[in-house]
């Protein structure tokens, strides 16, 4: 294949990467409209949210598995296709379900896309360097398409609805569904065996009950069914750990994590996304509720994250030649950290925020990109395409826990603010599920009413998301420490990356 053609297939992979990336918070800046036409509980909001990026990381594996025994071209159209009609789905939704349902289906199209795309570039770029710069690109998009899911949303949502963050998919899923036709090679692994279904299901399993019960601990209580949903989820990964142990052709060879570099890498990818999918979420509403912008507004004011995690993830591979893995990632968490530390710290203004935001985009992409090199790096040939599905799976399960673990907390931190509103209780309820409800109850009653409501609510917005800054740099400064303590000070990135 010609230099031309090989870029043009890293455009094509690129633009669906860009879409699987963009949905996992496009819908931020969307939810309140959406609040307002389809009325979902506190519980109902959240799900519509994260099912996305946690059953997309859930499936990541198995679909990783299905592209090297099926065909990755194959699967990758498979995958882009059913992400369009997920989007038709979605955009017509009339109920909460309906459009869980459809987020549903968008994380099966994605989970499809995410592994080929990755496999793809790495059989179309035979040579190392080249092959480098390719993998820089794939990895700026994908760090920065969170950042633009914001932007790209408030655009939409104020010039034509909520529905507008779906309907945008299908022209573009139609081009690459073209494109991908007569331009993707064809690739496979020859020679492997069966998929397992069983070890699969384990895994999707496991993953949903461990946040479905994290995200209800902190809605009911340790005397709910939380905790043991936790264990339980808990206890099927472990026996899908143990099974693939055992497995001559496993799904995930877990052997791949008592290289402490890999570990490392794997442990800042889950803690960069976390950060940034989090940050995102409960800023996007602060920019929205608290400081009552339209839309379009919140979203273009979230772009900082978006240009400096692009420019960061594009200068990383010279930081890591000239740094070393290990410094560029401590550096990144770190920022990171620091980026918590001033939300928590500093009066929250919209000039703190940026500040906050050109941190978290900094740390984000320099995180993903070196922890992306270091996967990739610290397995060896034979194991590549398992190290990716692992370093993807933590880059959607980390956007997925982010907005579960750290939402939620914040949606404790919230309700524990409205003590001193007095209201009745079916008022109180729908208030107190979020800051959303809050304002279609303030909008209801209007007057005095509706404005000390939306006071209250504000300062306990506020409050909450200065608890949630504490506990989240606390949480990223100790996944600096342990991927710091994991990675080998000499560890660096590979002169020839093993092929797939």
């Amino acid at each position: 294949m010609s230099k031309s053609g090989r870029w043009t297939v890293l455009a094509v992979l690129c633009a669906s990467l860009l879409l699987v990336a963009l949905d996992a918070t496009i819908l931020n800046v969307a939810l309140p409209s959406l609040i307002d036409d389809l009325h979902p509980d506190a519980i109902q909001q959240l799900w519509i949210i994260d099912i996305y990026g946690l059953l997309l990381g859930g499936l990541l594996v198995t679909a990783g598995a299905v592209g090297d025994r099926w065909g990755r071209k194959r699967l990758f159209l498979v995958g882009v296709a059913a992400f369009g009609i997920a989007s038709i789905i979605a955009a017509t939704s009339s109920s909460p379900g309906q459009l869980i349902a459809g987020r549903v289906l968008l994380a099966c199209g994605g989970a499809m896309i995410m592994p080929s795309t990755l496999s793809l570039i790495r059989n179309v770029f035979s040579d190392p360097q080249e092959r480098t710069r390719a993998i820089g690109v794939w990895a700026s998009v994908a760090g920065a398409g969170a950042a633009i899911g914001p932007v790209l949303g408030g655009l939409l949502v104020e010039r034509f609805g909520w529905a507008a963050a779906f309907w945008v998919n299908v022209p573009i899923v139609v081009i690459t569904l073209v494109a991908g036709w007569f331009i993707l090679p064809e690739s496979r692994t020859p020679g492997e065996s069966r998929l397992d279904w069983f070890s699969a299901a384990l895994s999707v399993a496991g993953t949903i009950t461990i946040v479905w019960g994290i995200k209800h601990v902190a809605a009911d209580g340790v005397l709910s069914p939380a905790p043991l949903a936790i264990m339980v989820g808990l206890g099927l990964l472990i026996v899908f750990a143990r099974r693939q142990l055992r497995l001559d052709d496993p799904l995930l060879d877990v052997r791949l994590f008592t290289n402490p570099a890999f570990t490392g890498a794997a442990i800042t990818t889950l803690a960069a996304m976390m950060a940034i999918g989090a940050a995102l979420f409960l800023l996007s509403l602060w920019l929205q509720y608290v400081e009552q912008f339209s839309p379009l507004q919140a979203g273009l004011r979230m772009l900082p994250a978006a240009l400096a995690t692009l420019l960061a993830a594009l200068a990383t591979p010279r930081l890591v030649a000239r740094l070393g893995v290990r410094t560029v990632i401590g550096s990144a968490l770190a920022t990171l950290t620091a980026a918590f530390a001033i939300l928590a710290l500093a009066p929250l203004t919209y000039p703190v925020v940026v500040i906050a935001l050109v941190a978290f985009g900094i740390g984000d992409g320099m995180a993903i990109t070196a922890a992306a090199t270091t996967i990739v790096s610290a397995a060896p040939a034979e194991r590549a395409g398992g190290a990716a599905a692992v370093n993807e799976t933590c880059y959607e399960l980390g956007v997925g826990f982010g907005v579960a673990i750290l939402g939620s907390i914040a949606a404790v931190g919230y309700r524990n603010g409205l003590d001193g509103l007095r209201l009745p209780p079916p008022v109180r309820d729908v208030v107190s599920g979020s800051i959303g409800g809050a304002h279609e109850i303030a909008t209801d009653l209007g007057g005095p009413a509706g404005e000390r409501i939306m006071v209250v609510a504000r300062a306990a917005y506020v409050d909450a998301l200065t608890l949630t800054s504490v506990i989240s740099a606390v949480l990223v400064a100790a996944a600096t420490v342990v991927a710091l303590w994991l990675i080998p000070g000499g560890f660096q990135q590979a002169d020839n990356p093993p092929e797939f």
